[in-house]
C-alpha cells in the first residue's frame, strides 16, 4: 500500500465520525508521529510504500480514533504556549483558553520581574503546562506547583525536565491544606469546574478519556475549589500579589460574587477567544 492509498483508506474509515478537515489533520499528525513524514514529504513521495507492520499500527490508531480517543493521547504529546508537553490518561489535555490565562499572567508580571524575584504558585497543575510556560518566560521567578495526583506530578516533572526549567512540584490535596506556608506574588489555578449537570454538553472524546478527577465537581458546590484556594490566598498572597483563575463559563458572576464576599479587590472577569467568561484576576 502506498502512502496515497493509505490516506484514502484513513479518510474512508473516519468520515462518519470526524469532520473532513479534522481527519486530514489527524492523518498528517500520525504520518509524522509514525514515519517522521511531513506534509511536503507526502506530497513529493505519494508512491512511498507502507510496510505491513506499519499498516497494522495505522489500523490500531484508526480504531482509537473511531472510538474518539483524543489524538494527543494517541501520540502522547501536545503543544502549549509554544512548548512540547507529554500528555496521558492522568492529565488533562492543555487548552488554548489556558494559554490566554498564561498570557494574562505574563503581561501583568513581566515588569515586576525586572526589579525583584517573583514567587508563583500553580494549584492543580496536571501536565505542568501553566508553571512551565511561566517559568520559561520568567526564568528568574521561583515557580512551584501542586497536584493531588502523584501520577500527574510525575508527568509534570518529566515535562519540566524536557523543557529545561526548574519548577518545584508538591503532592498535596488543596482541600485539606490549611496554609501554603509562604507568601506568593501570584497564585493561579485551573481547578475542576465542570458540574455533573453539564456532562451532557461534554464531547465523548473528553468524557470517555480525560481524567474526571481534574474535570468535575458536584452540582451543589461548584465553587468548592475556588473558595478554598481564595481562602488560602487571603493568608498566602503578597500584599501586592494577584490571584488568577480559569473558570466555568456559566459561573462568572457567581465566582466574582464569591471573591467580593471574601474581600478581594480589583476583580476582573475576562472572556476567552470564543467569547465565553473564562478567567478572573483579583488582588487583596
Amino acid at each position: 500500500m502506498t502512502i496515497k492509498e493509505l490516506k484514502l483508506y484513513f479518510i474512508n474509515q473516519l468520515t462518519s465520525i470526524h469532520e473532513s478537515n479534522e481527519i486530514e489533520s489527524f492523518f498528517f499528525i500520525i504520518a509524522e508521529y509514525l514515519h517522521n513524514l511531513k506534509r511536503i514529504d507526502i506530497a513529493l513521495q505519494s508512491d512511498l510504500e507502507i510496510l505491513d507492520i506499519d499498516f497494522e499500527k495505522w489500523k490500531a490508531i484508526i480504531a482509537d480514533l473511531q472510538r474518539e480517543k483524543p489524538i494527543q493521547y494517541i501520540t502522547g504529546e501536545t503543544w502549549f504556549y509554544g512548548l512540547p508537553f507529554e500528555v496521558n490518561e492522568n492529565t488533562l489535555i492543555p487548552r488554548p483558553e489556558t494559554e490566554e490565562l498564561v498570557e494574562w499572567i505574563l503581561d501583568t508580571q513581566k515588569d515586576k520581574a525586572k526589579s525583584r524575584i517573583l514567587s508563583i504558585l500553580d494549584i492543580g497543575t496536571g501536565t505542568g503546562c501553566i508553571p512551565i510556560a511561566i517559568k520559561s518566560n520568567l526564568p528568574g521567578a521561583n515557580v512551584a506547583a501542586i497536584d493531588v495526583s502523584e501520577k500527574a506530578l510525575e508527568t509534570a516533572k518529566r515535562n519540566a525536565k524536557s523543557n529545561e526549567v526548574d519548577v518545584h512540584f508538591m503532592l498535596k490535596n488543596i482541600l485539606e491544606t490549611e496554609n501554603l506556608e509562604q507568601q506568593f506574588d501570584v497564585i493561579v489555578s485551573n481547578p475542576p469546574y465542570v458540574r455533573n449537570l453539564e456532562k451532557v454538553e461534554i464531547k465523548k472524546n473528553v468524557l470517555d478519556f480525560e481524567p474526571h478527577l481534574a474535570l468535575f465537581v458536584e452540582d451543589d458546590d461548584a465553587l468548592l475549589f475556588y473558595r478554598k484556594i481564595a481562602q488560602l490566598a487571603l493568608q498566602n498572597l503578597a500584599s501586592d500579589g494577584q490571584l488568577f483563575f480559569e473558570i466555568n463559563q456559566y459561573l462568572g458572576p457567581d465566582t466574582v460574587q464569591m471573591l467580593e464576599n471574601l474581600g478581594f479587590n480589583n476583580i476582573e472577569l475576562r472572556q476567552d477567544f470564543k467569547g465565553n467568561d473564562r478567567m478572573i484576576a483579583c488582588t487583596l
